[in-house]
């Protein structure tokens, strides 16, 4: 049992600030009340704001083994399989050092207020096992999505590709190829089908260059994001370069869209239409991408998302709709993210350094001014 008393709280789906106080039990959020709970085990939260703790809902773990390498490159020299520059590099990596490098990018995470990080895993069967190993160690939540091989073979049956996928769901949270410049259709459509059968998470890269959206309308006539939701993924990450319907379809289609703006800035990927999409009613999560182009800080993610969105449309954007992107809006994939009764207790405990409770966060708070984190109800930062 641990008591968190005397703080300012964001609580709920609307984040909504509040000073109460909560009792956790068994990892849960058993109560949230104005009125004193009994216990010894208590944090005094006086002066302090308690926030979910955060989500990275887009991270590739293993390329921190090659922090910063190949900046300036094209795209696709970098990052698109199986030659890219990256998965050369984790290719030729021994396990010994991807390990450690995974495990200081978890550690990084976990001192900026990640409390679940989804991994889009590179390395088939073997790199799913990296790195739940690396994650035994550590108490921060996580989902690994992976992939295999088989999915960008153009000689590959669809009866292999189906093997491949399900060989790959048994070991992990779901599957994630690169993009659909990478697959066929109908691999596309087999990634999805398993998936669901499974109840696992399908998710996949559109739309974060515009010449990947150039490409695909010249060779199938349809954008990268029409190929995705005509497979059935609900997962969408990127999608910085819309076109034609592109956002209207996602609308309709009730799909997620993970944005990784300073991964685009970096990779002169363009800014994502952030308010445009808010403003269509698209649920909207952060991701810092590639480790190798940026730090797994959401904290950093956070204000540059605020601030690029502001810069680029000339008008204002709520901050609370930043944060909420790295909490409640990622709920429906975490079973958490929400301070409210019966959710998980993940919690983020920080100085309040300006009278914006959202701003304090966004645009101030670093690594020392988290004062606790609190994951699966333990406490992990003091």
């Amino acid at each position: 049992m641990l008591v968190v008393e005397n703080g300012t709280v964001l609580r709920g789906a609307s984040l909504r600030p509040e000073r109460t106080n909560i009792l956790i039990e068994d990892d849960i959020i058993a109560e949230i009340t104005p009125d004193r709970i009994p216990g010894s085990n208590r944090i005094d939260a006086s002066g302090l704001m308690v926030a979910p703790a955060l989500v990275n809902s887009h991270v590739h773990l293993g390329d921190s083994v090659a922090m910063d390498v190949g900046d300036g490159r094209p795209l696709e020299d970098i990052v698109r399989p199986p030659n890219g520059l990256k998965h050369q590099i984790l290719e030729s990596s021994p396990r010994w050092k991807l390990k450690v490098s995974m495990k200081d990018a978890m550690a990084d995470m976990m001192a900026h207020g990640t409390g679940f990080f989804i991994d889009y895993r590179e390395g088939g069967f073997s790199g799913i096992e990296l790195l739940t190993e690396v994650m035994a160690d550590l108490p921060l939540k996580g989902m690994i999505l992976g992939r295999d091989p088989a999915v960008f073979d153009p000689e590959a049956s669809n009866a292999e590709v189906r093997r491949a996928v399900r060989r790959i769901l048994q070991v992990s949270d779901g599957f994630a190829p690169s993009g659909m410049g990478e697959i066929t259709d109908e691999a596309a459509r087999i990634i999805v089908d398993e998936c669901e059968r499974m109840g696992k998470v399908a998710s996949i890269h559109v739309a974060e260059h515009p010449e990947s959206q150039r490409r695909s309308l010249e060779e199938t006539g349809r954008t990268e994001v029409e190929r995705a939701l005509d497979a059935g993924f609900k997962l969408l990450v990127h999608l910085t370069n819309p076109v034609k319907d592109d956002l209207e379809i996602v609308r309709e289609s009730g799909a997620s869209v993970v944005l990784c703006p300073r991964s685009n800035g970096a990779l002169s990927a363009g800014i994502p239409p952030v308010k445009r999409m808010h403003e269509m009613g698209i649920n909207l999560l952060l991701g810092t991408d590639n480790v190798m182009f940026n730090s797994p800080d959401l904290l950093r993610e956070m204000e540059y998302t605020l601030k690029v969105t502001r810069g680029s449309t000339g008008e204002y954007f709520p901050p609370v709709e930043v944060l909420g992107m790295t909490t409640v809006n990622a709920s429906e994939i975490t079973g958490g993210s929400v301070i409210e009764e019966g959710f998980p207790a993940d919690l983020m405990i920080t100085e309040k350094l300006s009278t914006d409770p959202y701003l304090s966060i966004i645009n101030r708070t670093e690594s020392k001014n988290i004062i606790y984190l609190i994951i699966k109800g333990k406490l992990v930062k003091r």
